[in-house]
């Protein structure tokens, strides 16, 4: 079994990605929904934050207000460190624990899991896995769908991009770039491509 670390920028296009492999065969743990389960109400993370940054970042059932939150985060490079301070390590622990599940599951591992992390080498999820994938797309073209999805305006676009980009970190592991910057097509054709020539290789198997 082959352990993906699936990343990229916001509005790279990385779920897109991982609906890809998905649909091959690949297990997929999103970090992203890891990290929403470790904040709820009397979760470790859920109490950290609230002391952290305040009952303002809380809805009125007592659940974290994530617009409120990355708003406050994003502000600033110090509130968004320590925001990833409070929450990496719950999320790593996670993944941990259920790449080895995959691998001891009764009826066999999958043929790869995918950790689908924005932030996979800043949390140090690159322990964890065997090869990087990384979607990268043009600044410009990350830039309006990030406006057309979540209608934020430029300047809040380009600030979560910026913000994303200091923090980026490099790895020793193998890293395959996926240019989303194309159409759809594009890039299932570029995915298919790595999954045969990555992924069965792994897997001691020989592509029909």
């Amino acid at each position: 079994m082959v352990v993906i670390g699936l990343t990229g920028g916001i509005a790279s296009g990385k779920s897109t990605v991982s609906g890809i492999l998905r649909g091959l065969g690949a297990e997929i743990i999103d970090a992203d929904v890891i990290g929403r389960e470790i904040v709820e109400p009397g979760r470790p993370a859920w109490d950290a934050i609230r002391r952290e940054f305040g009952d303002g970042v809380l809805r009125s059932d007592g659940g974290i207000d994530r617009q409120k939150l990355g708003a406050l985060a994003f502000s600033k490079q110090a509130a968004l460190r320590r925001l990833n301070e409070l929450t990496h390590p719950h999320i790593r622990r996670v993944v941990e624990d259920r790449i080895q599940e995959a691998r001891v599951r009764a009826e066999g591992p999958p043929p790869a899991v995918v950790v689908d992390a924005a932030l996979l080498l800043e949390a140090g999820m690159d322990s964890l896995v065997d090869i990087v994938w990384l979607v990268r797309v043009a600044p410009e073209i990350q830039a309006a769908r990030l406006m057309k999805r979540d209608r934020f305006s430029e300047e809040t676009a380009m600030k979560r991009i910026r913000a994303q980009a200091m923090g980026r970190k490099t790895t020793d592991l193998p890293v395959a770039i996926i240019d989303n910057s194309g159409s759809v097509d594009d890039l299932e054709r570029a995915v298919m491509d790595l999954w045969t020539s990555t992924i069965l290789r792994y897997a001691g198997k020989t592509p029909r």
